[in-house]
């Protein structure tokens, strides 16, 4: 098994550019895949879930070769999640393989609803994904208990090494685009050109100075993207500040059960409009009660922005989905239906419109 491994993780290196490109092609054609045959949208899911879990693998080897490597330096500075959610890892097994866990089941979990949809009942069904959300919240107040911070989406590093910039296995011992070394000698002159003993004679243009350019940025806006921030020199575990009241903790653990709360009032039919209300309202208490977060916490402000911006998923659910949104996407479609290039965009809404009337996990908190 070992030696399998190693096959792979060497045929990964040589051909990582290749492979980088392929994950994200094959990424674009599961979005056109729903509909197109039956059962097109599990063949979908699990190509999905398949590229995510793959991913997930090629990013922690590709990371752990990099840092065994002390030559190598990113081109680019290390994005702030990144920088924090590895210190953590580094840090906490127990963090890690929670995160891991979590991630797993995030990026499996609609192929498992659309295996018990096609194997069990209804009922089984609903026990299934509440089981899978109790899970995810048991994950979730396993990483608060550990790093007592607001937790961040995802809470693994996000890829940052650009496939590209890595060189060939032979050259792992300087992995930079630049060598690191200068050259010791200029380049040869060609033999075309060694009896070449006419001087060429500049162009006028090259000899009139350009006229003065009037540039309309000061020195300050050109120096100010890139000056180092606060953010830039913390430590890695101090990008994100430690809960520090019961109001904090409060409204983080609101936000985390939220979602179970939401599958378990859904699993009965009779609560589907009571469940869209209470999971809005828990969402809107969370934000209420969370801190405000200076200006130089960058990591924290993305976070939240980030789960202001979710909210607008409430549009795809229950009774908003049933008689708000998809009757406005349906007109859109039949309006678009004959146009030349829209149509390509509404055949596509239209097959996934009945997925989002199926499964829970398309547009699930």
């Amino acid at each position: 098994m070992s030696s399998t491994l190693a096959r792979y993780e060497s045929f990964l290196l040589n051909n990582v550019s290749t492979i980088s490109t392929l994950e994200s092609s094959l990424r674009s054609v599961t979005w056109f895949l729903p509909g197109r045959f039956k059962d097109a949208e599990l063949a979908s899911e699990a190509l999905s879930a398949l590229l995510n879990v793959t991913s997930l693998y090629h990013d922690t080897l590709l990371a752990r070769i990099v840092q065994s490597d002390p030559n190598w330096k990113p081109i680019i500075p290390t994005p702030l999640h990144t920088r924090y959610t590895r210190a953590w890892s580094d840090k906490e097994s127990l963090y890690k393989w929670a995160a891991r866990v979590l991630e797993l089941v995030r990026f499996t979990q609609l192929l498992i609803e659309m295996g018990l949809r096609r194997k069990v009942s209804h009922k089984n069904r609903w026990r299934g994904i509440v089981l899978l959300e109790a899970l995810k919240v048991i994950l979730r107040f396993t990483l608060l208990k550990i790093t007592r911070r607001p937790l961040l989406s995802p809470p693994i590093p996000e890829r940052d090494i650009d496939p590209a910039s890595l060189p060939p296995p032979s050259n792992l011992s300087s992995p930079t685009l630049a060598a690191t070394t200068p050259y010791t000698s200029p380049p040869a002159t060609p033999d075309h050109l060694k009896n070449n003993h006419i001087p060429l004679q500049p162009n006028a243009l090259l000899l009139t100075p350009p006229p003065p350019a009037r540039s309309d940025t000061s020195v300050e806006d050109y120096l100010l993207p890139k000056a180092l921030t606060t953010s830039s020199v913390k430590p890695s575990l101090c990008l994100v500040k430690p809960l520090s009241s019961a109001q904090d903790w409060l409204a983080e653990g609101v936000y985390v059960i939220r979602p179970l709360v939401y599958a378990i009032l859904l699993s009965t039919r009779k609560h589907k409009d009571r469940a869209l209300a209470t999971a809005f309202a828990m969402e809107l208490v969370s934000r209420s009660l969370r801190r405000t977060p200076p200006a130089s916490a960058t990591v924290e402000r993305s976070e939240y922005a980030r789960r202001d911006r979710d909210m607008l998923w409430y549009l795809l659910r229950g009774s908003v989905w049933e008689t708000y949104t998809r009757p406005k996407i349906e007109s859109f479609v039949e309006t678009t239906a004959r146009a030349p290039i829209l149509s390509l965009v509404s055949a596509v809404v239209k097959d996934w419109i009945p997925l989002i009337d199926e499964y829970y996990y398309y547009t699930a908190p």
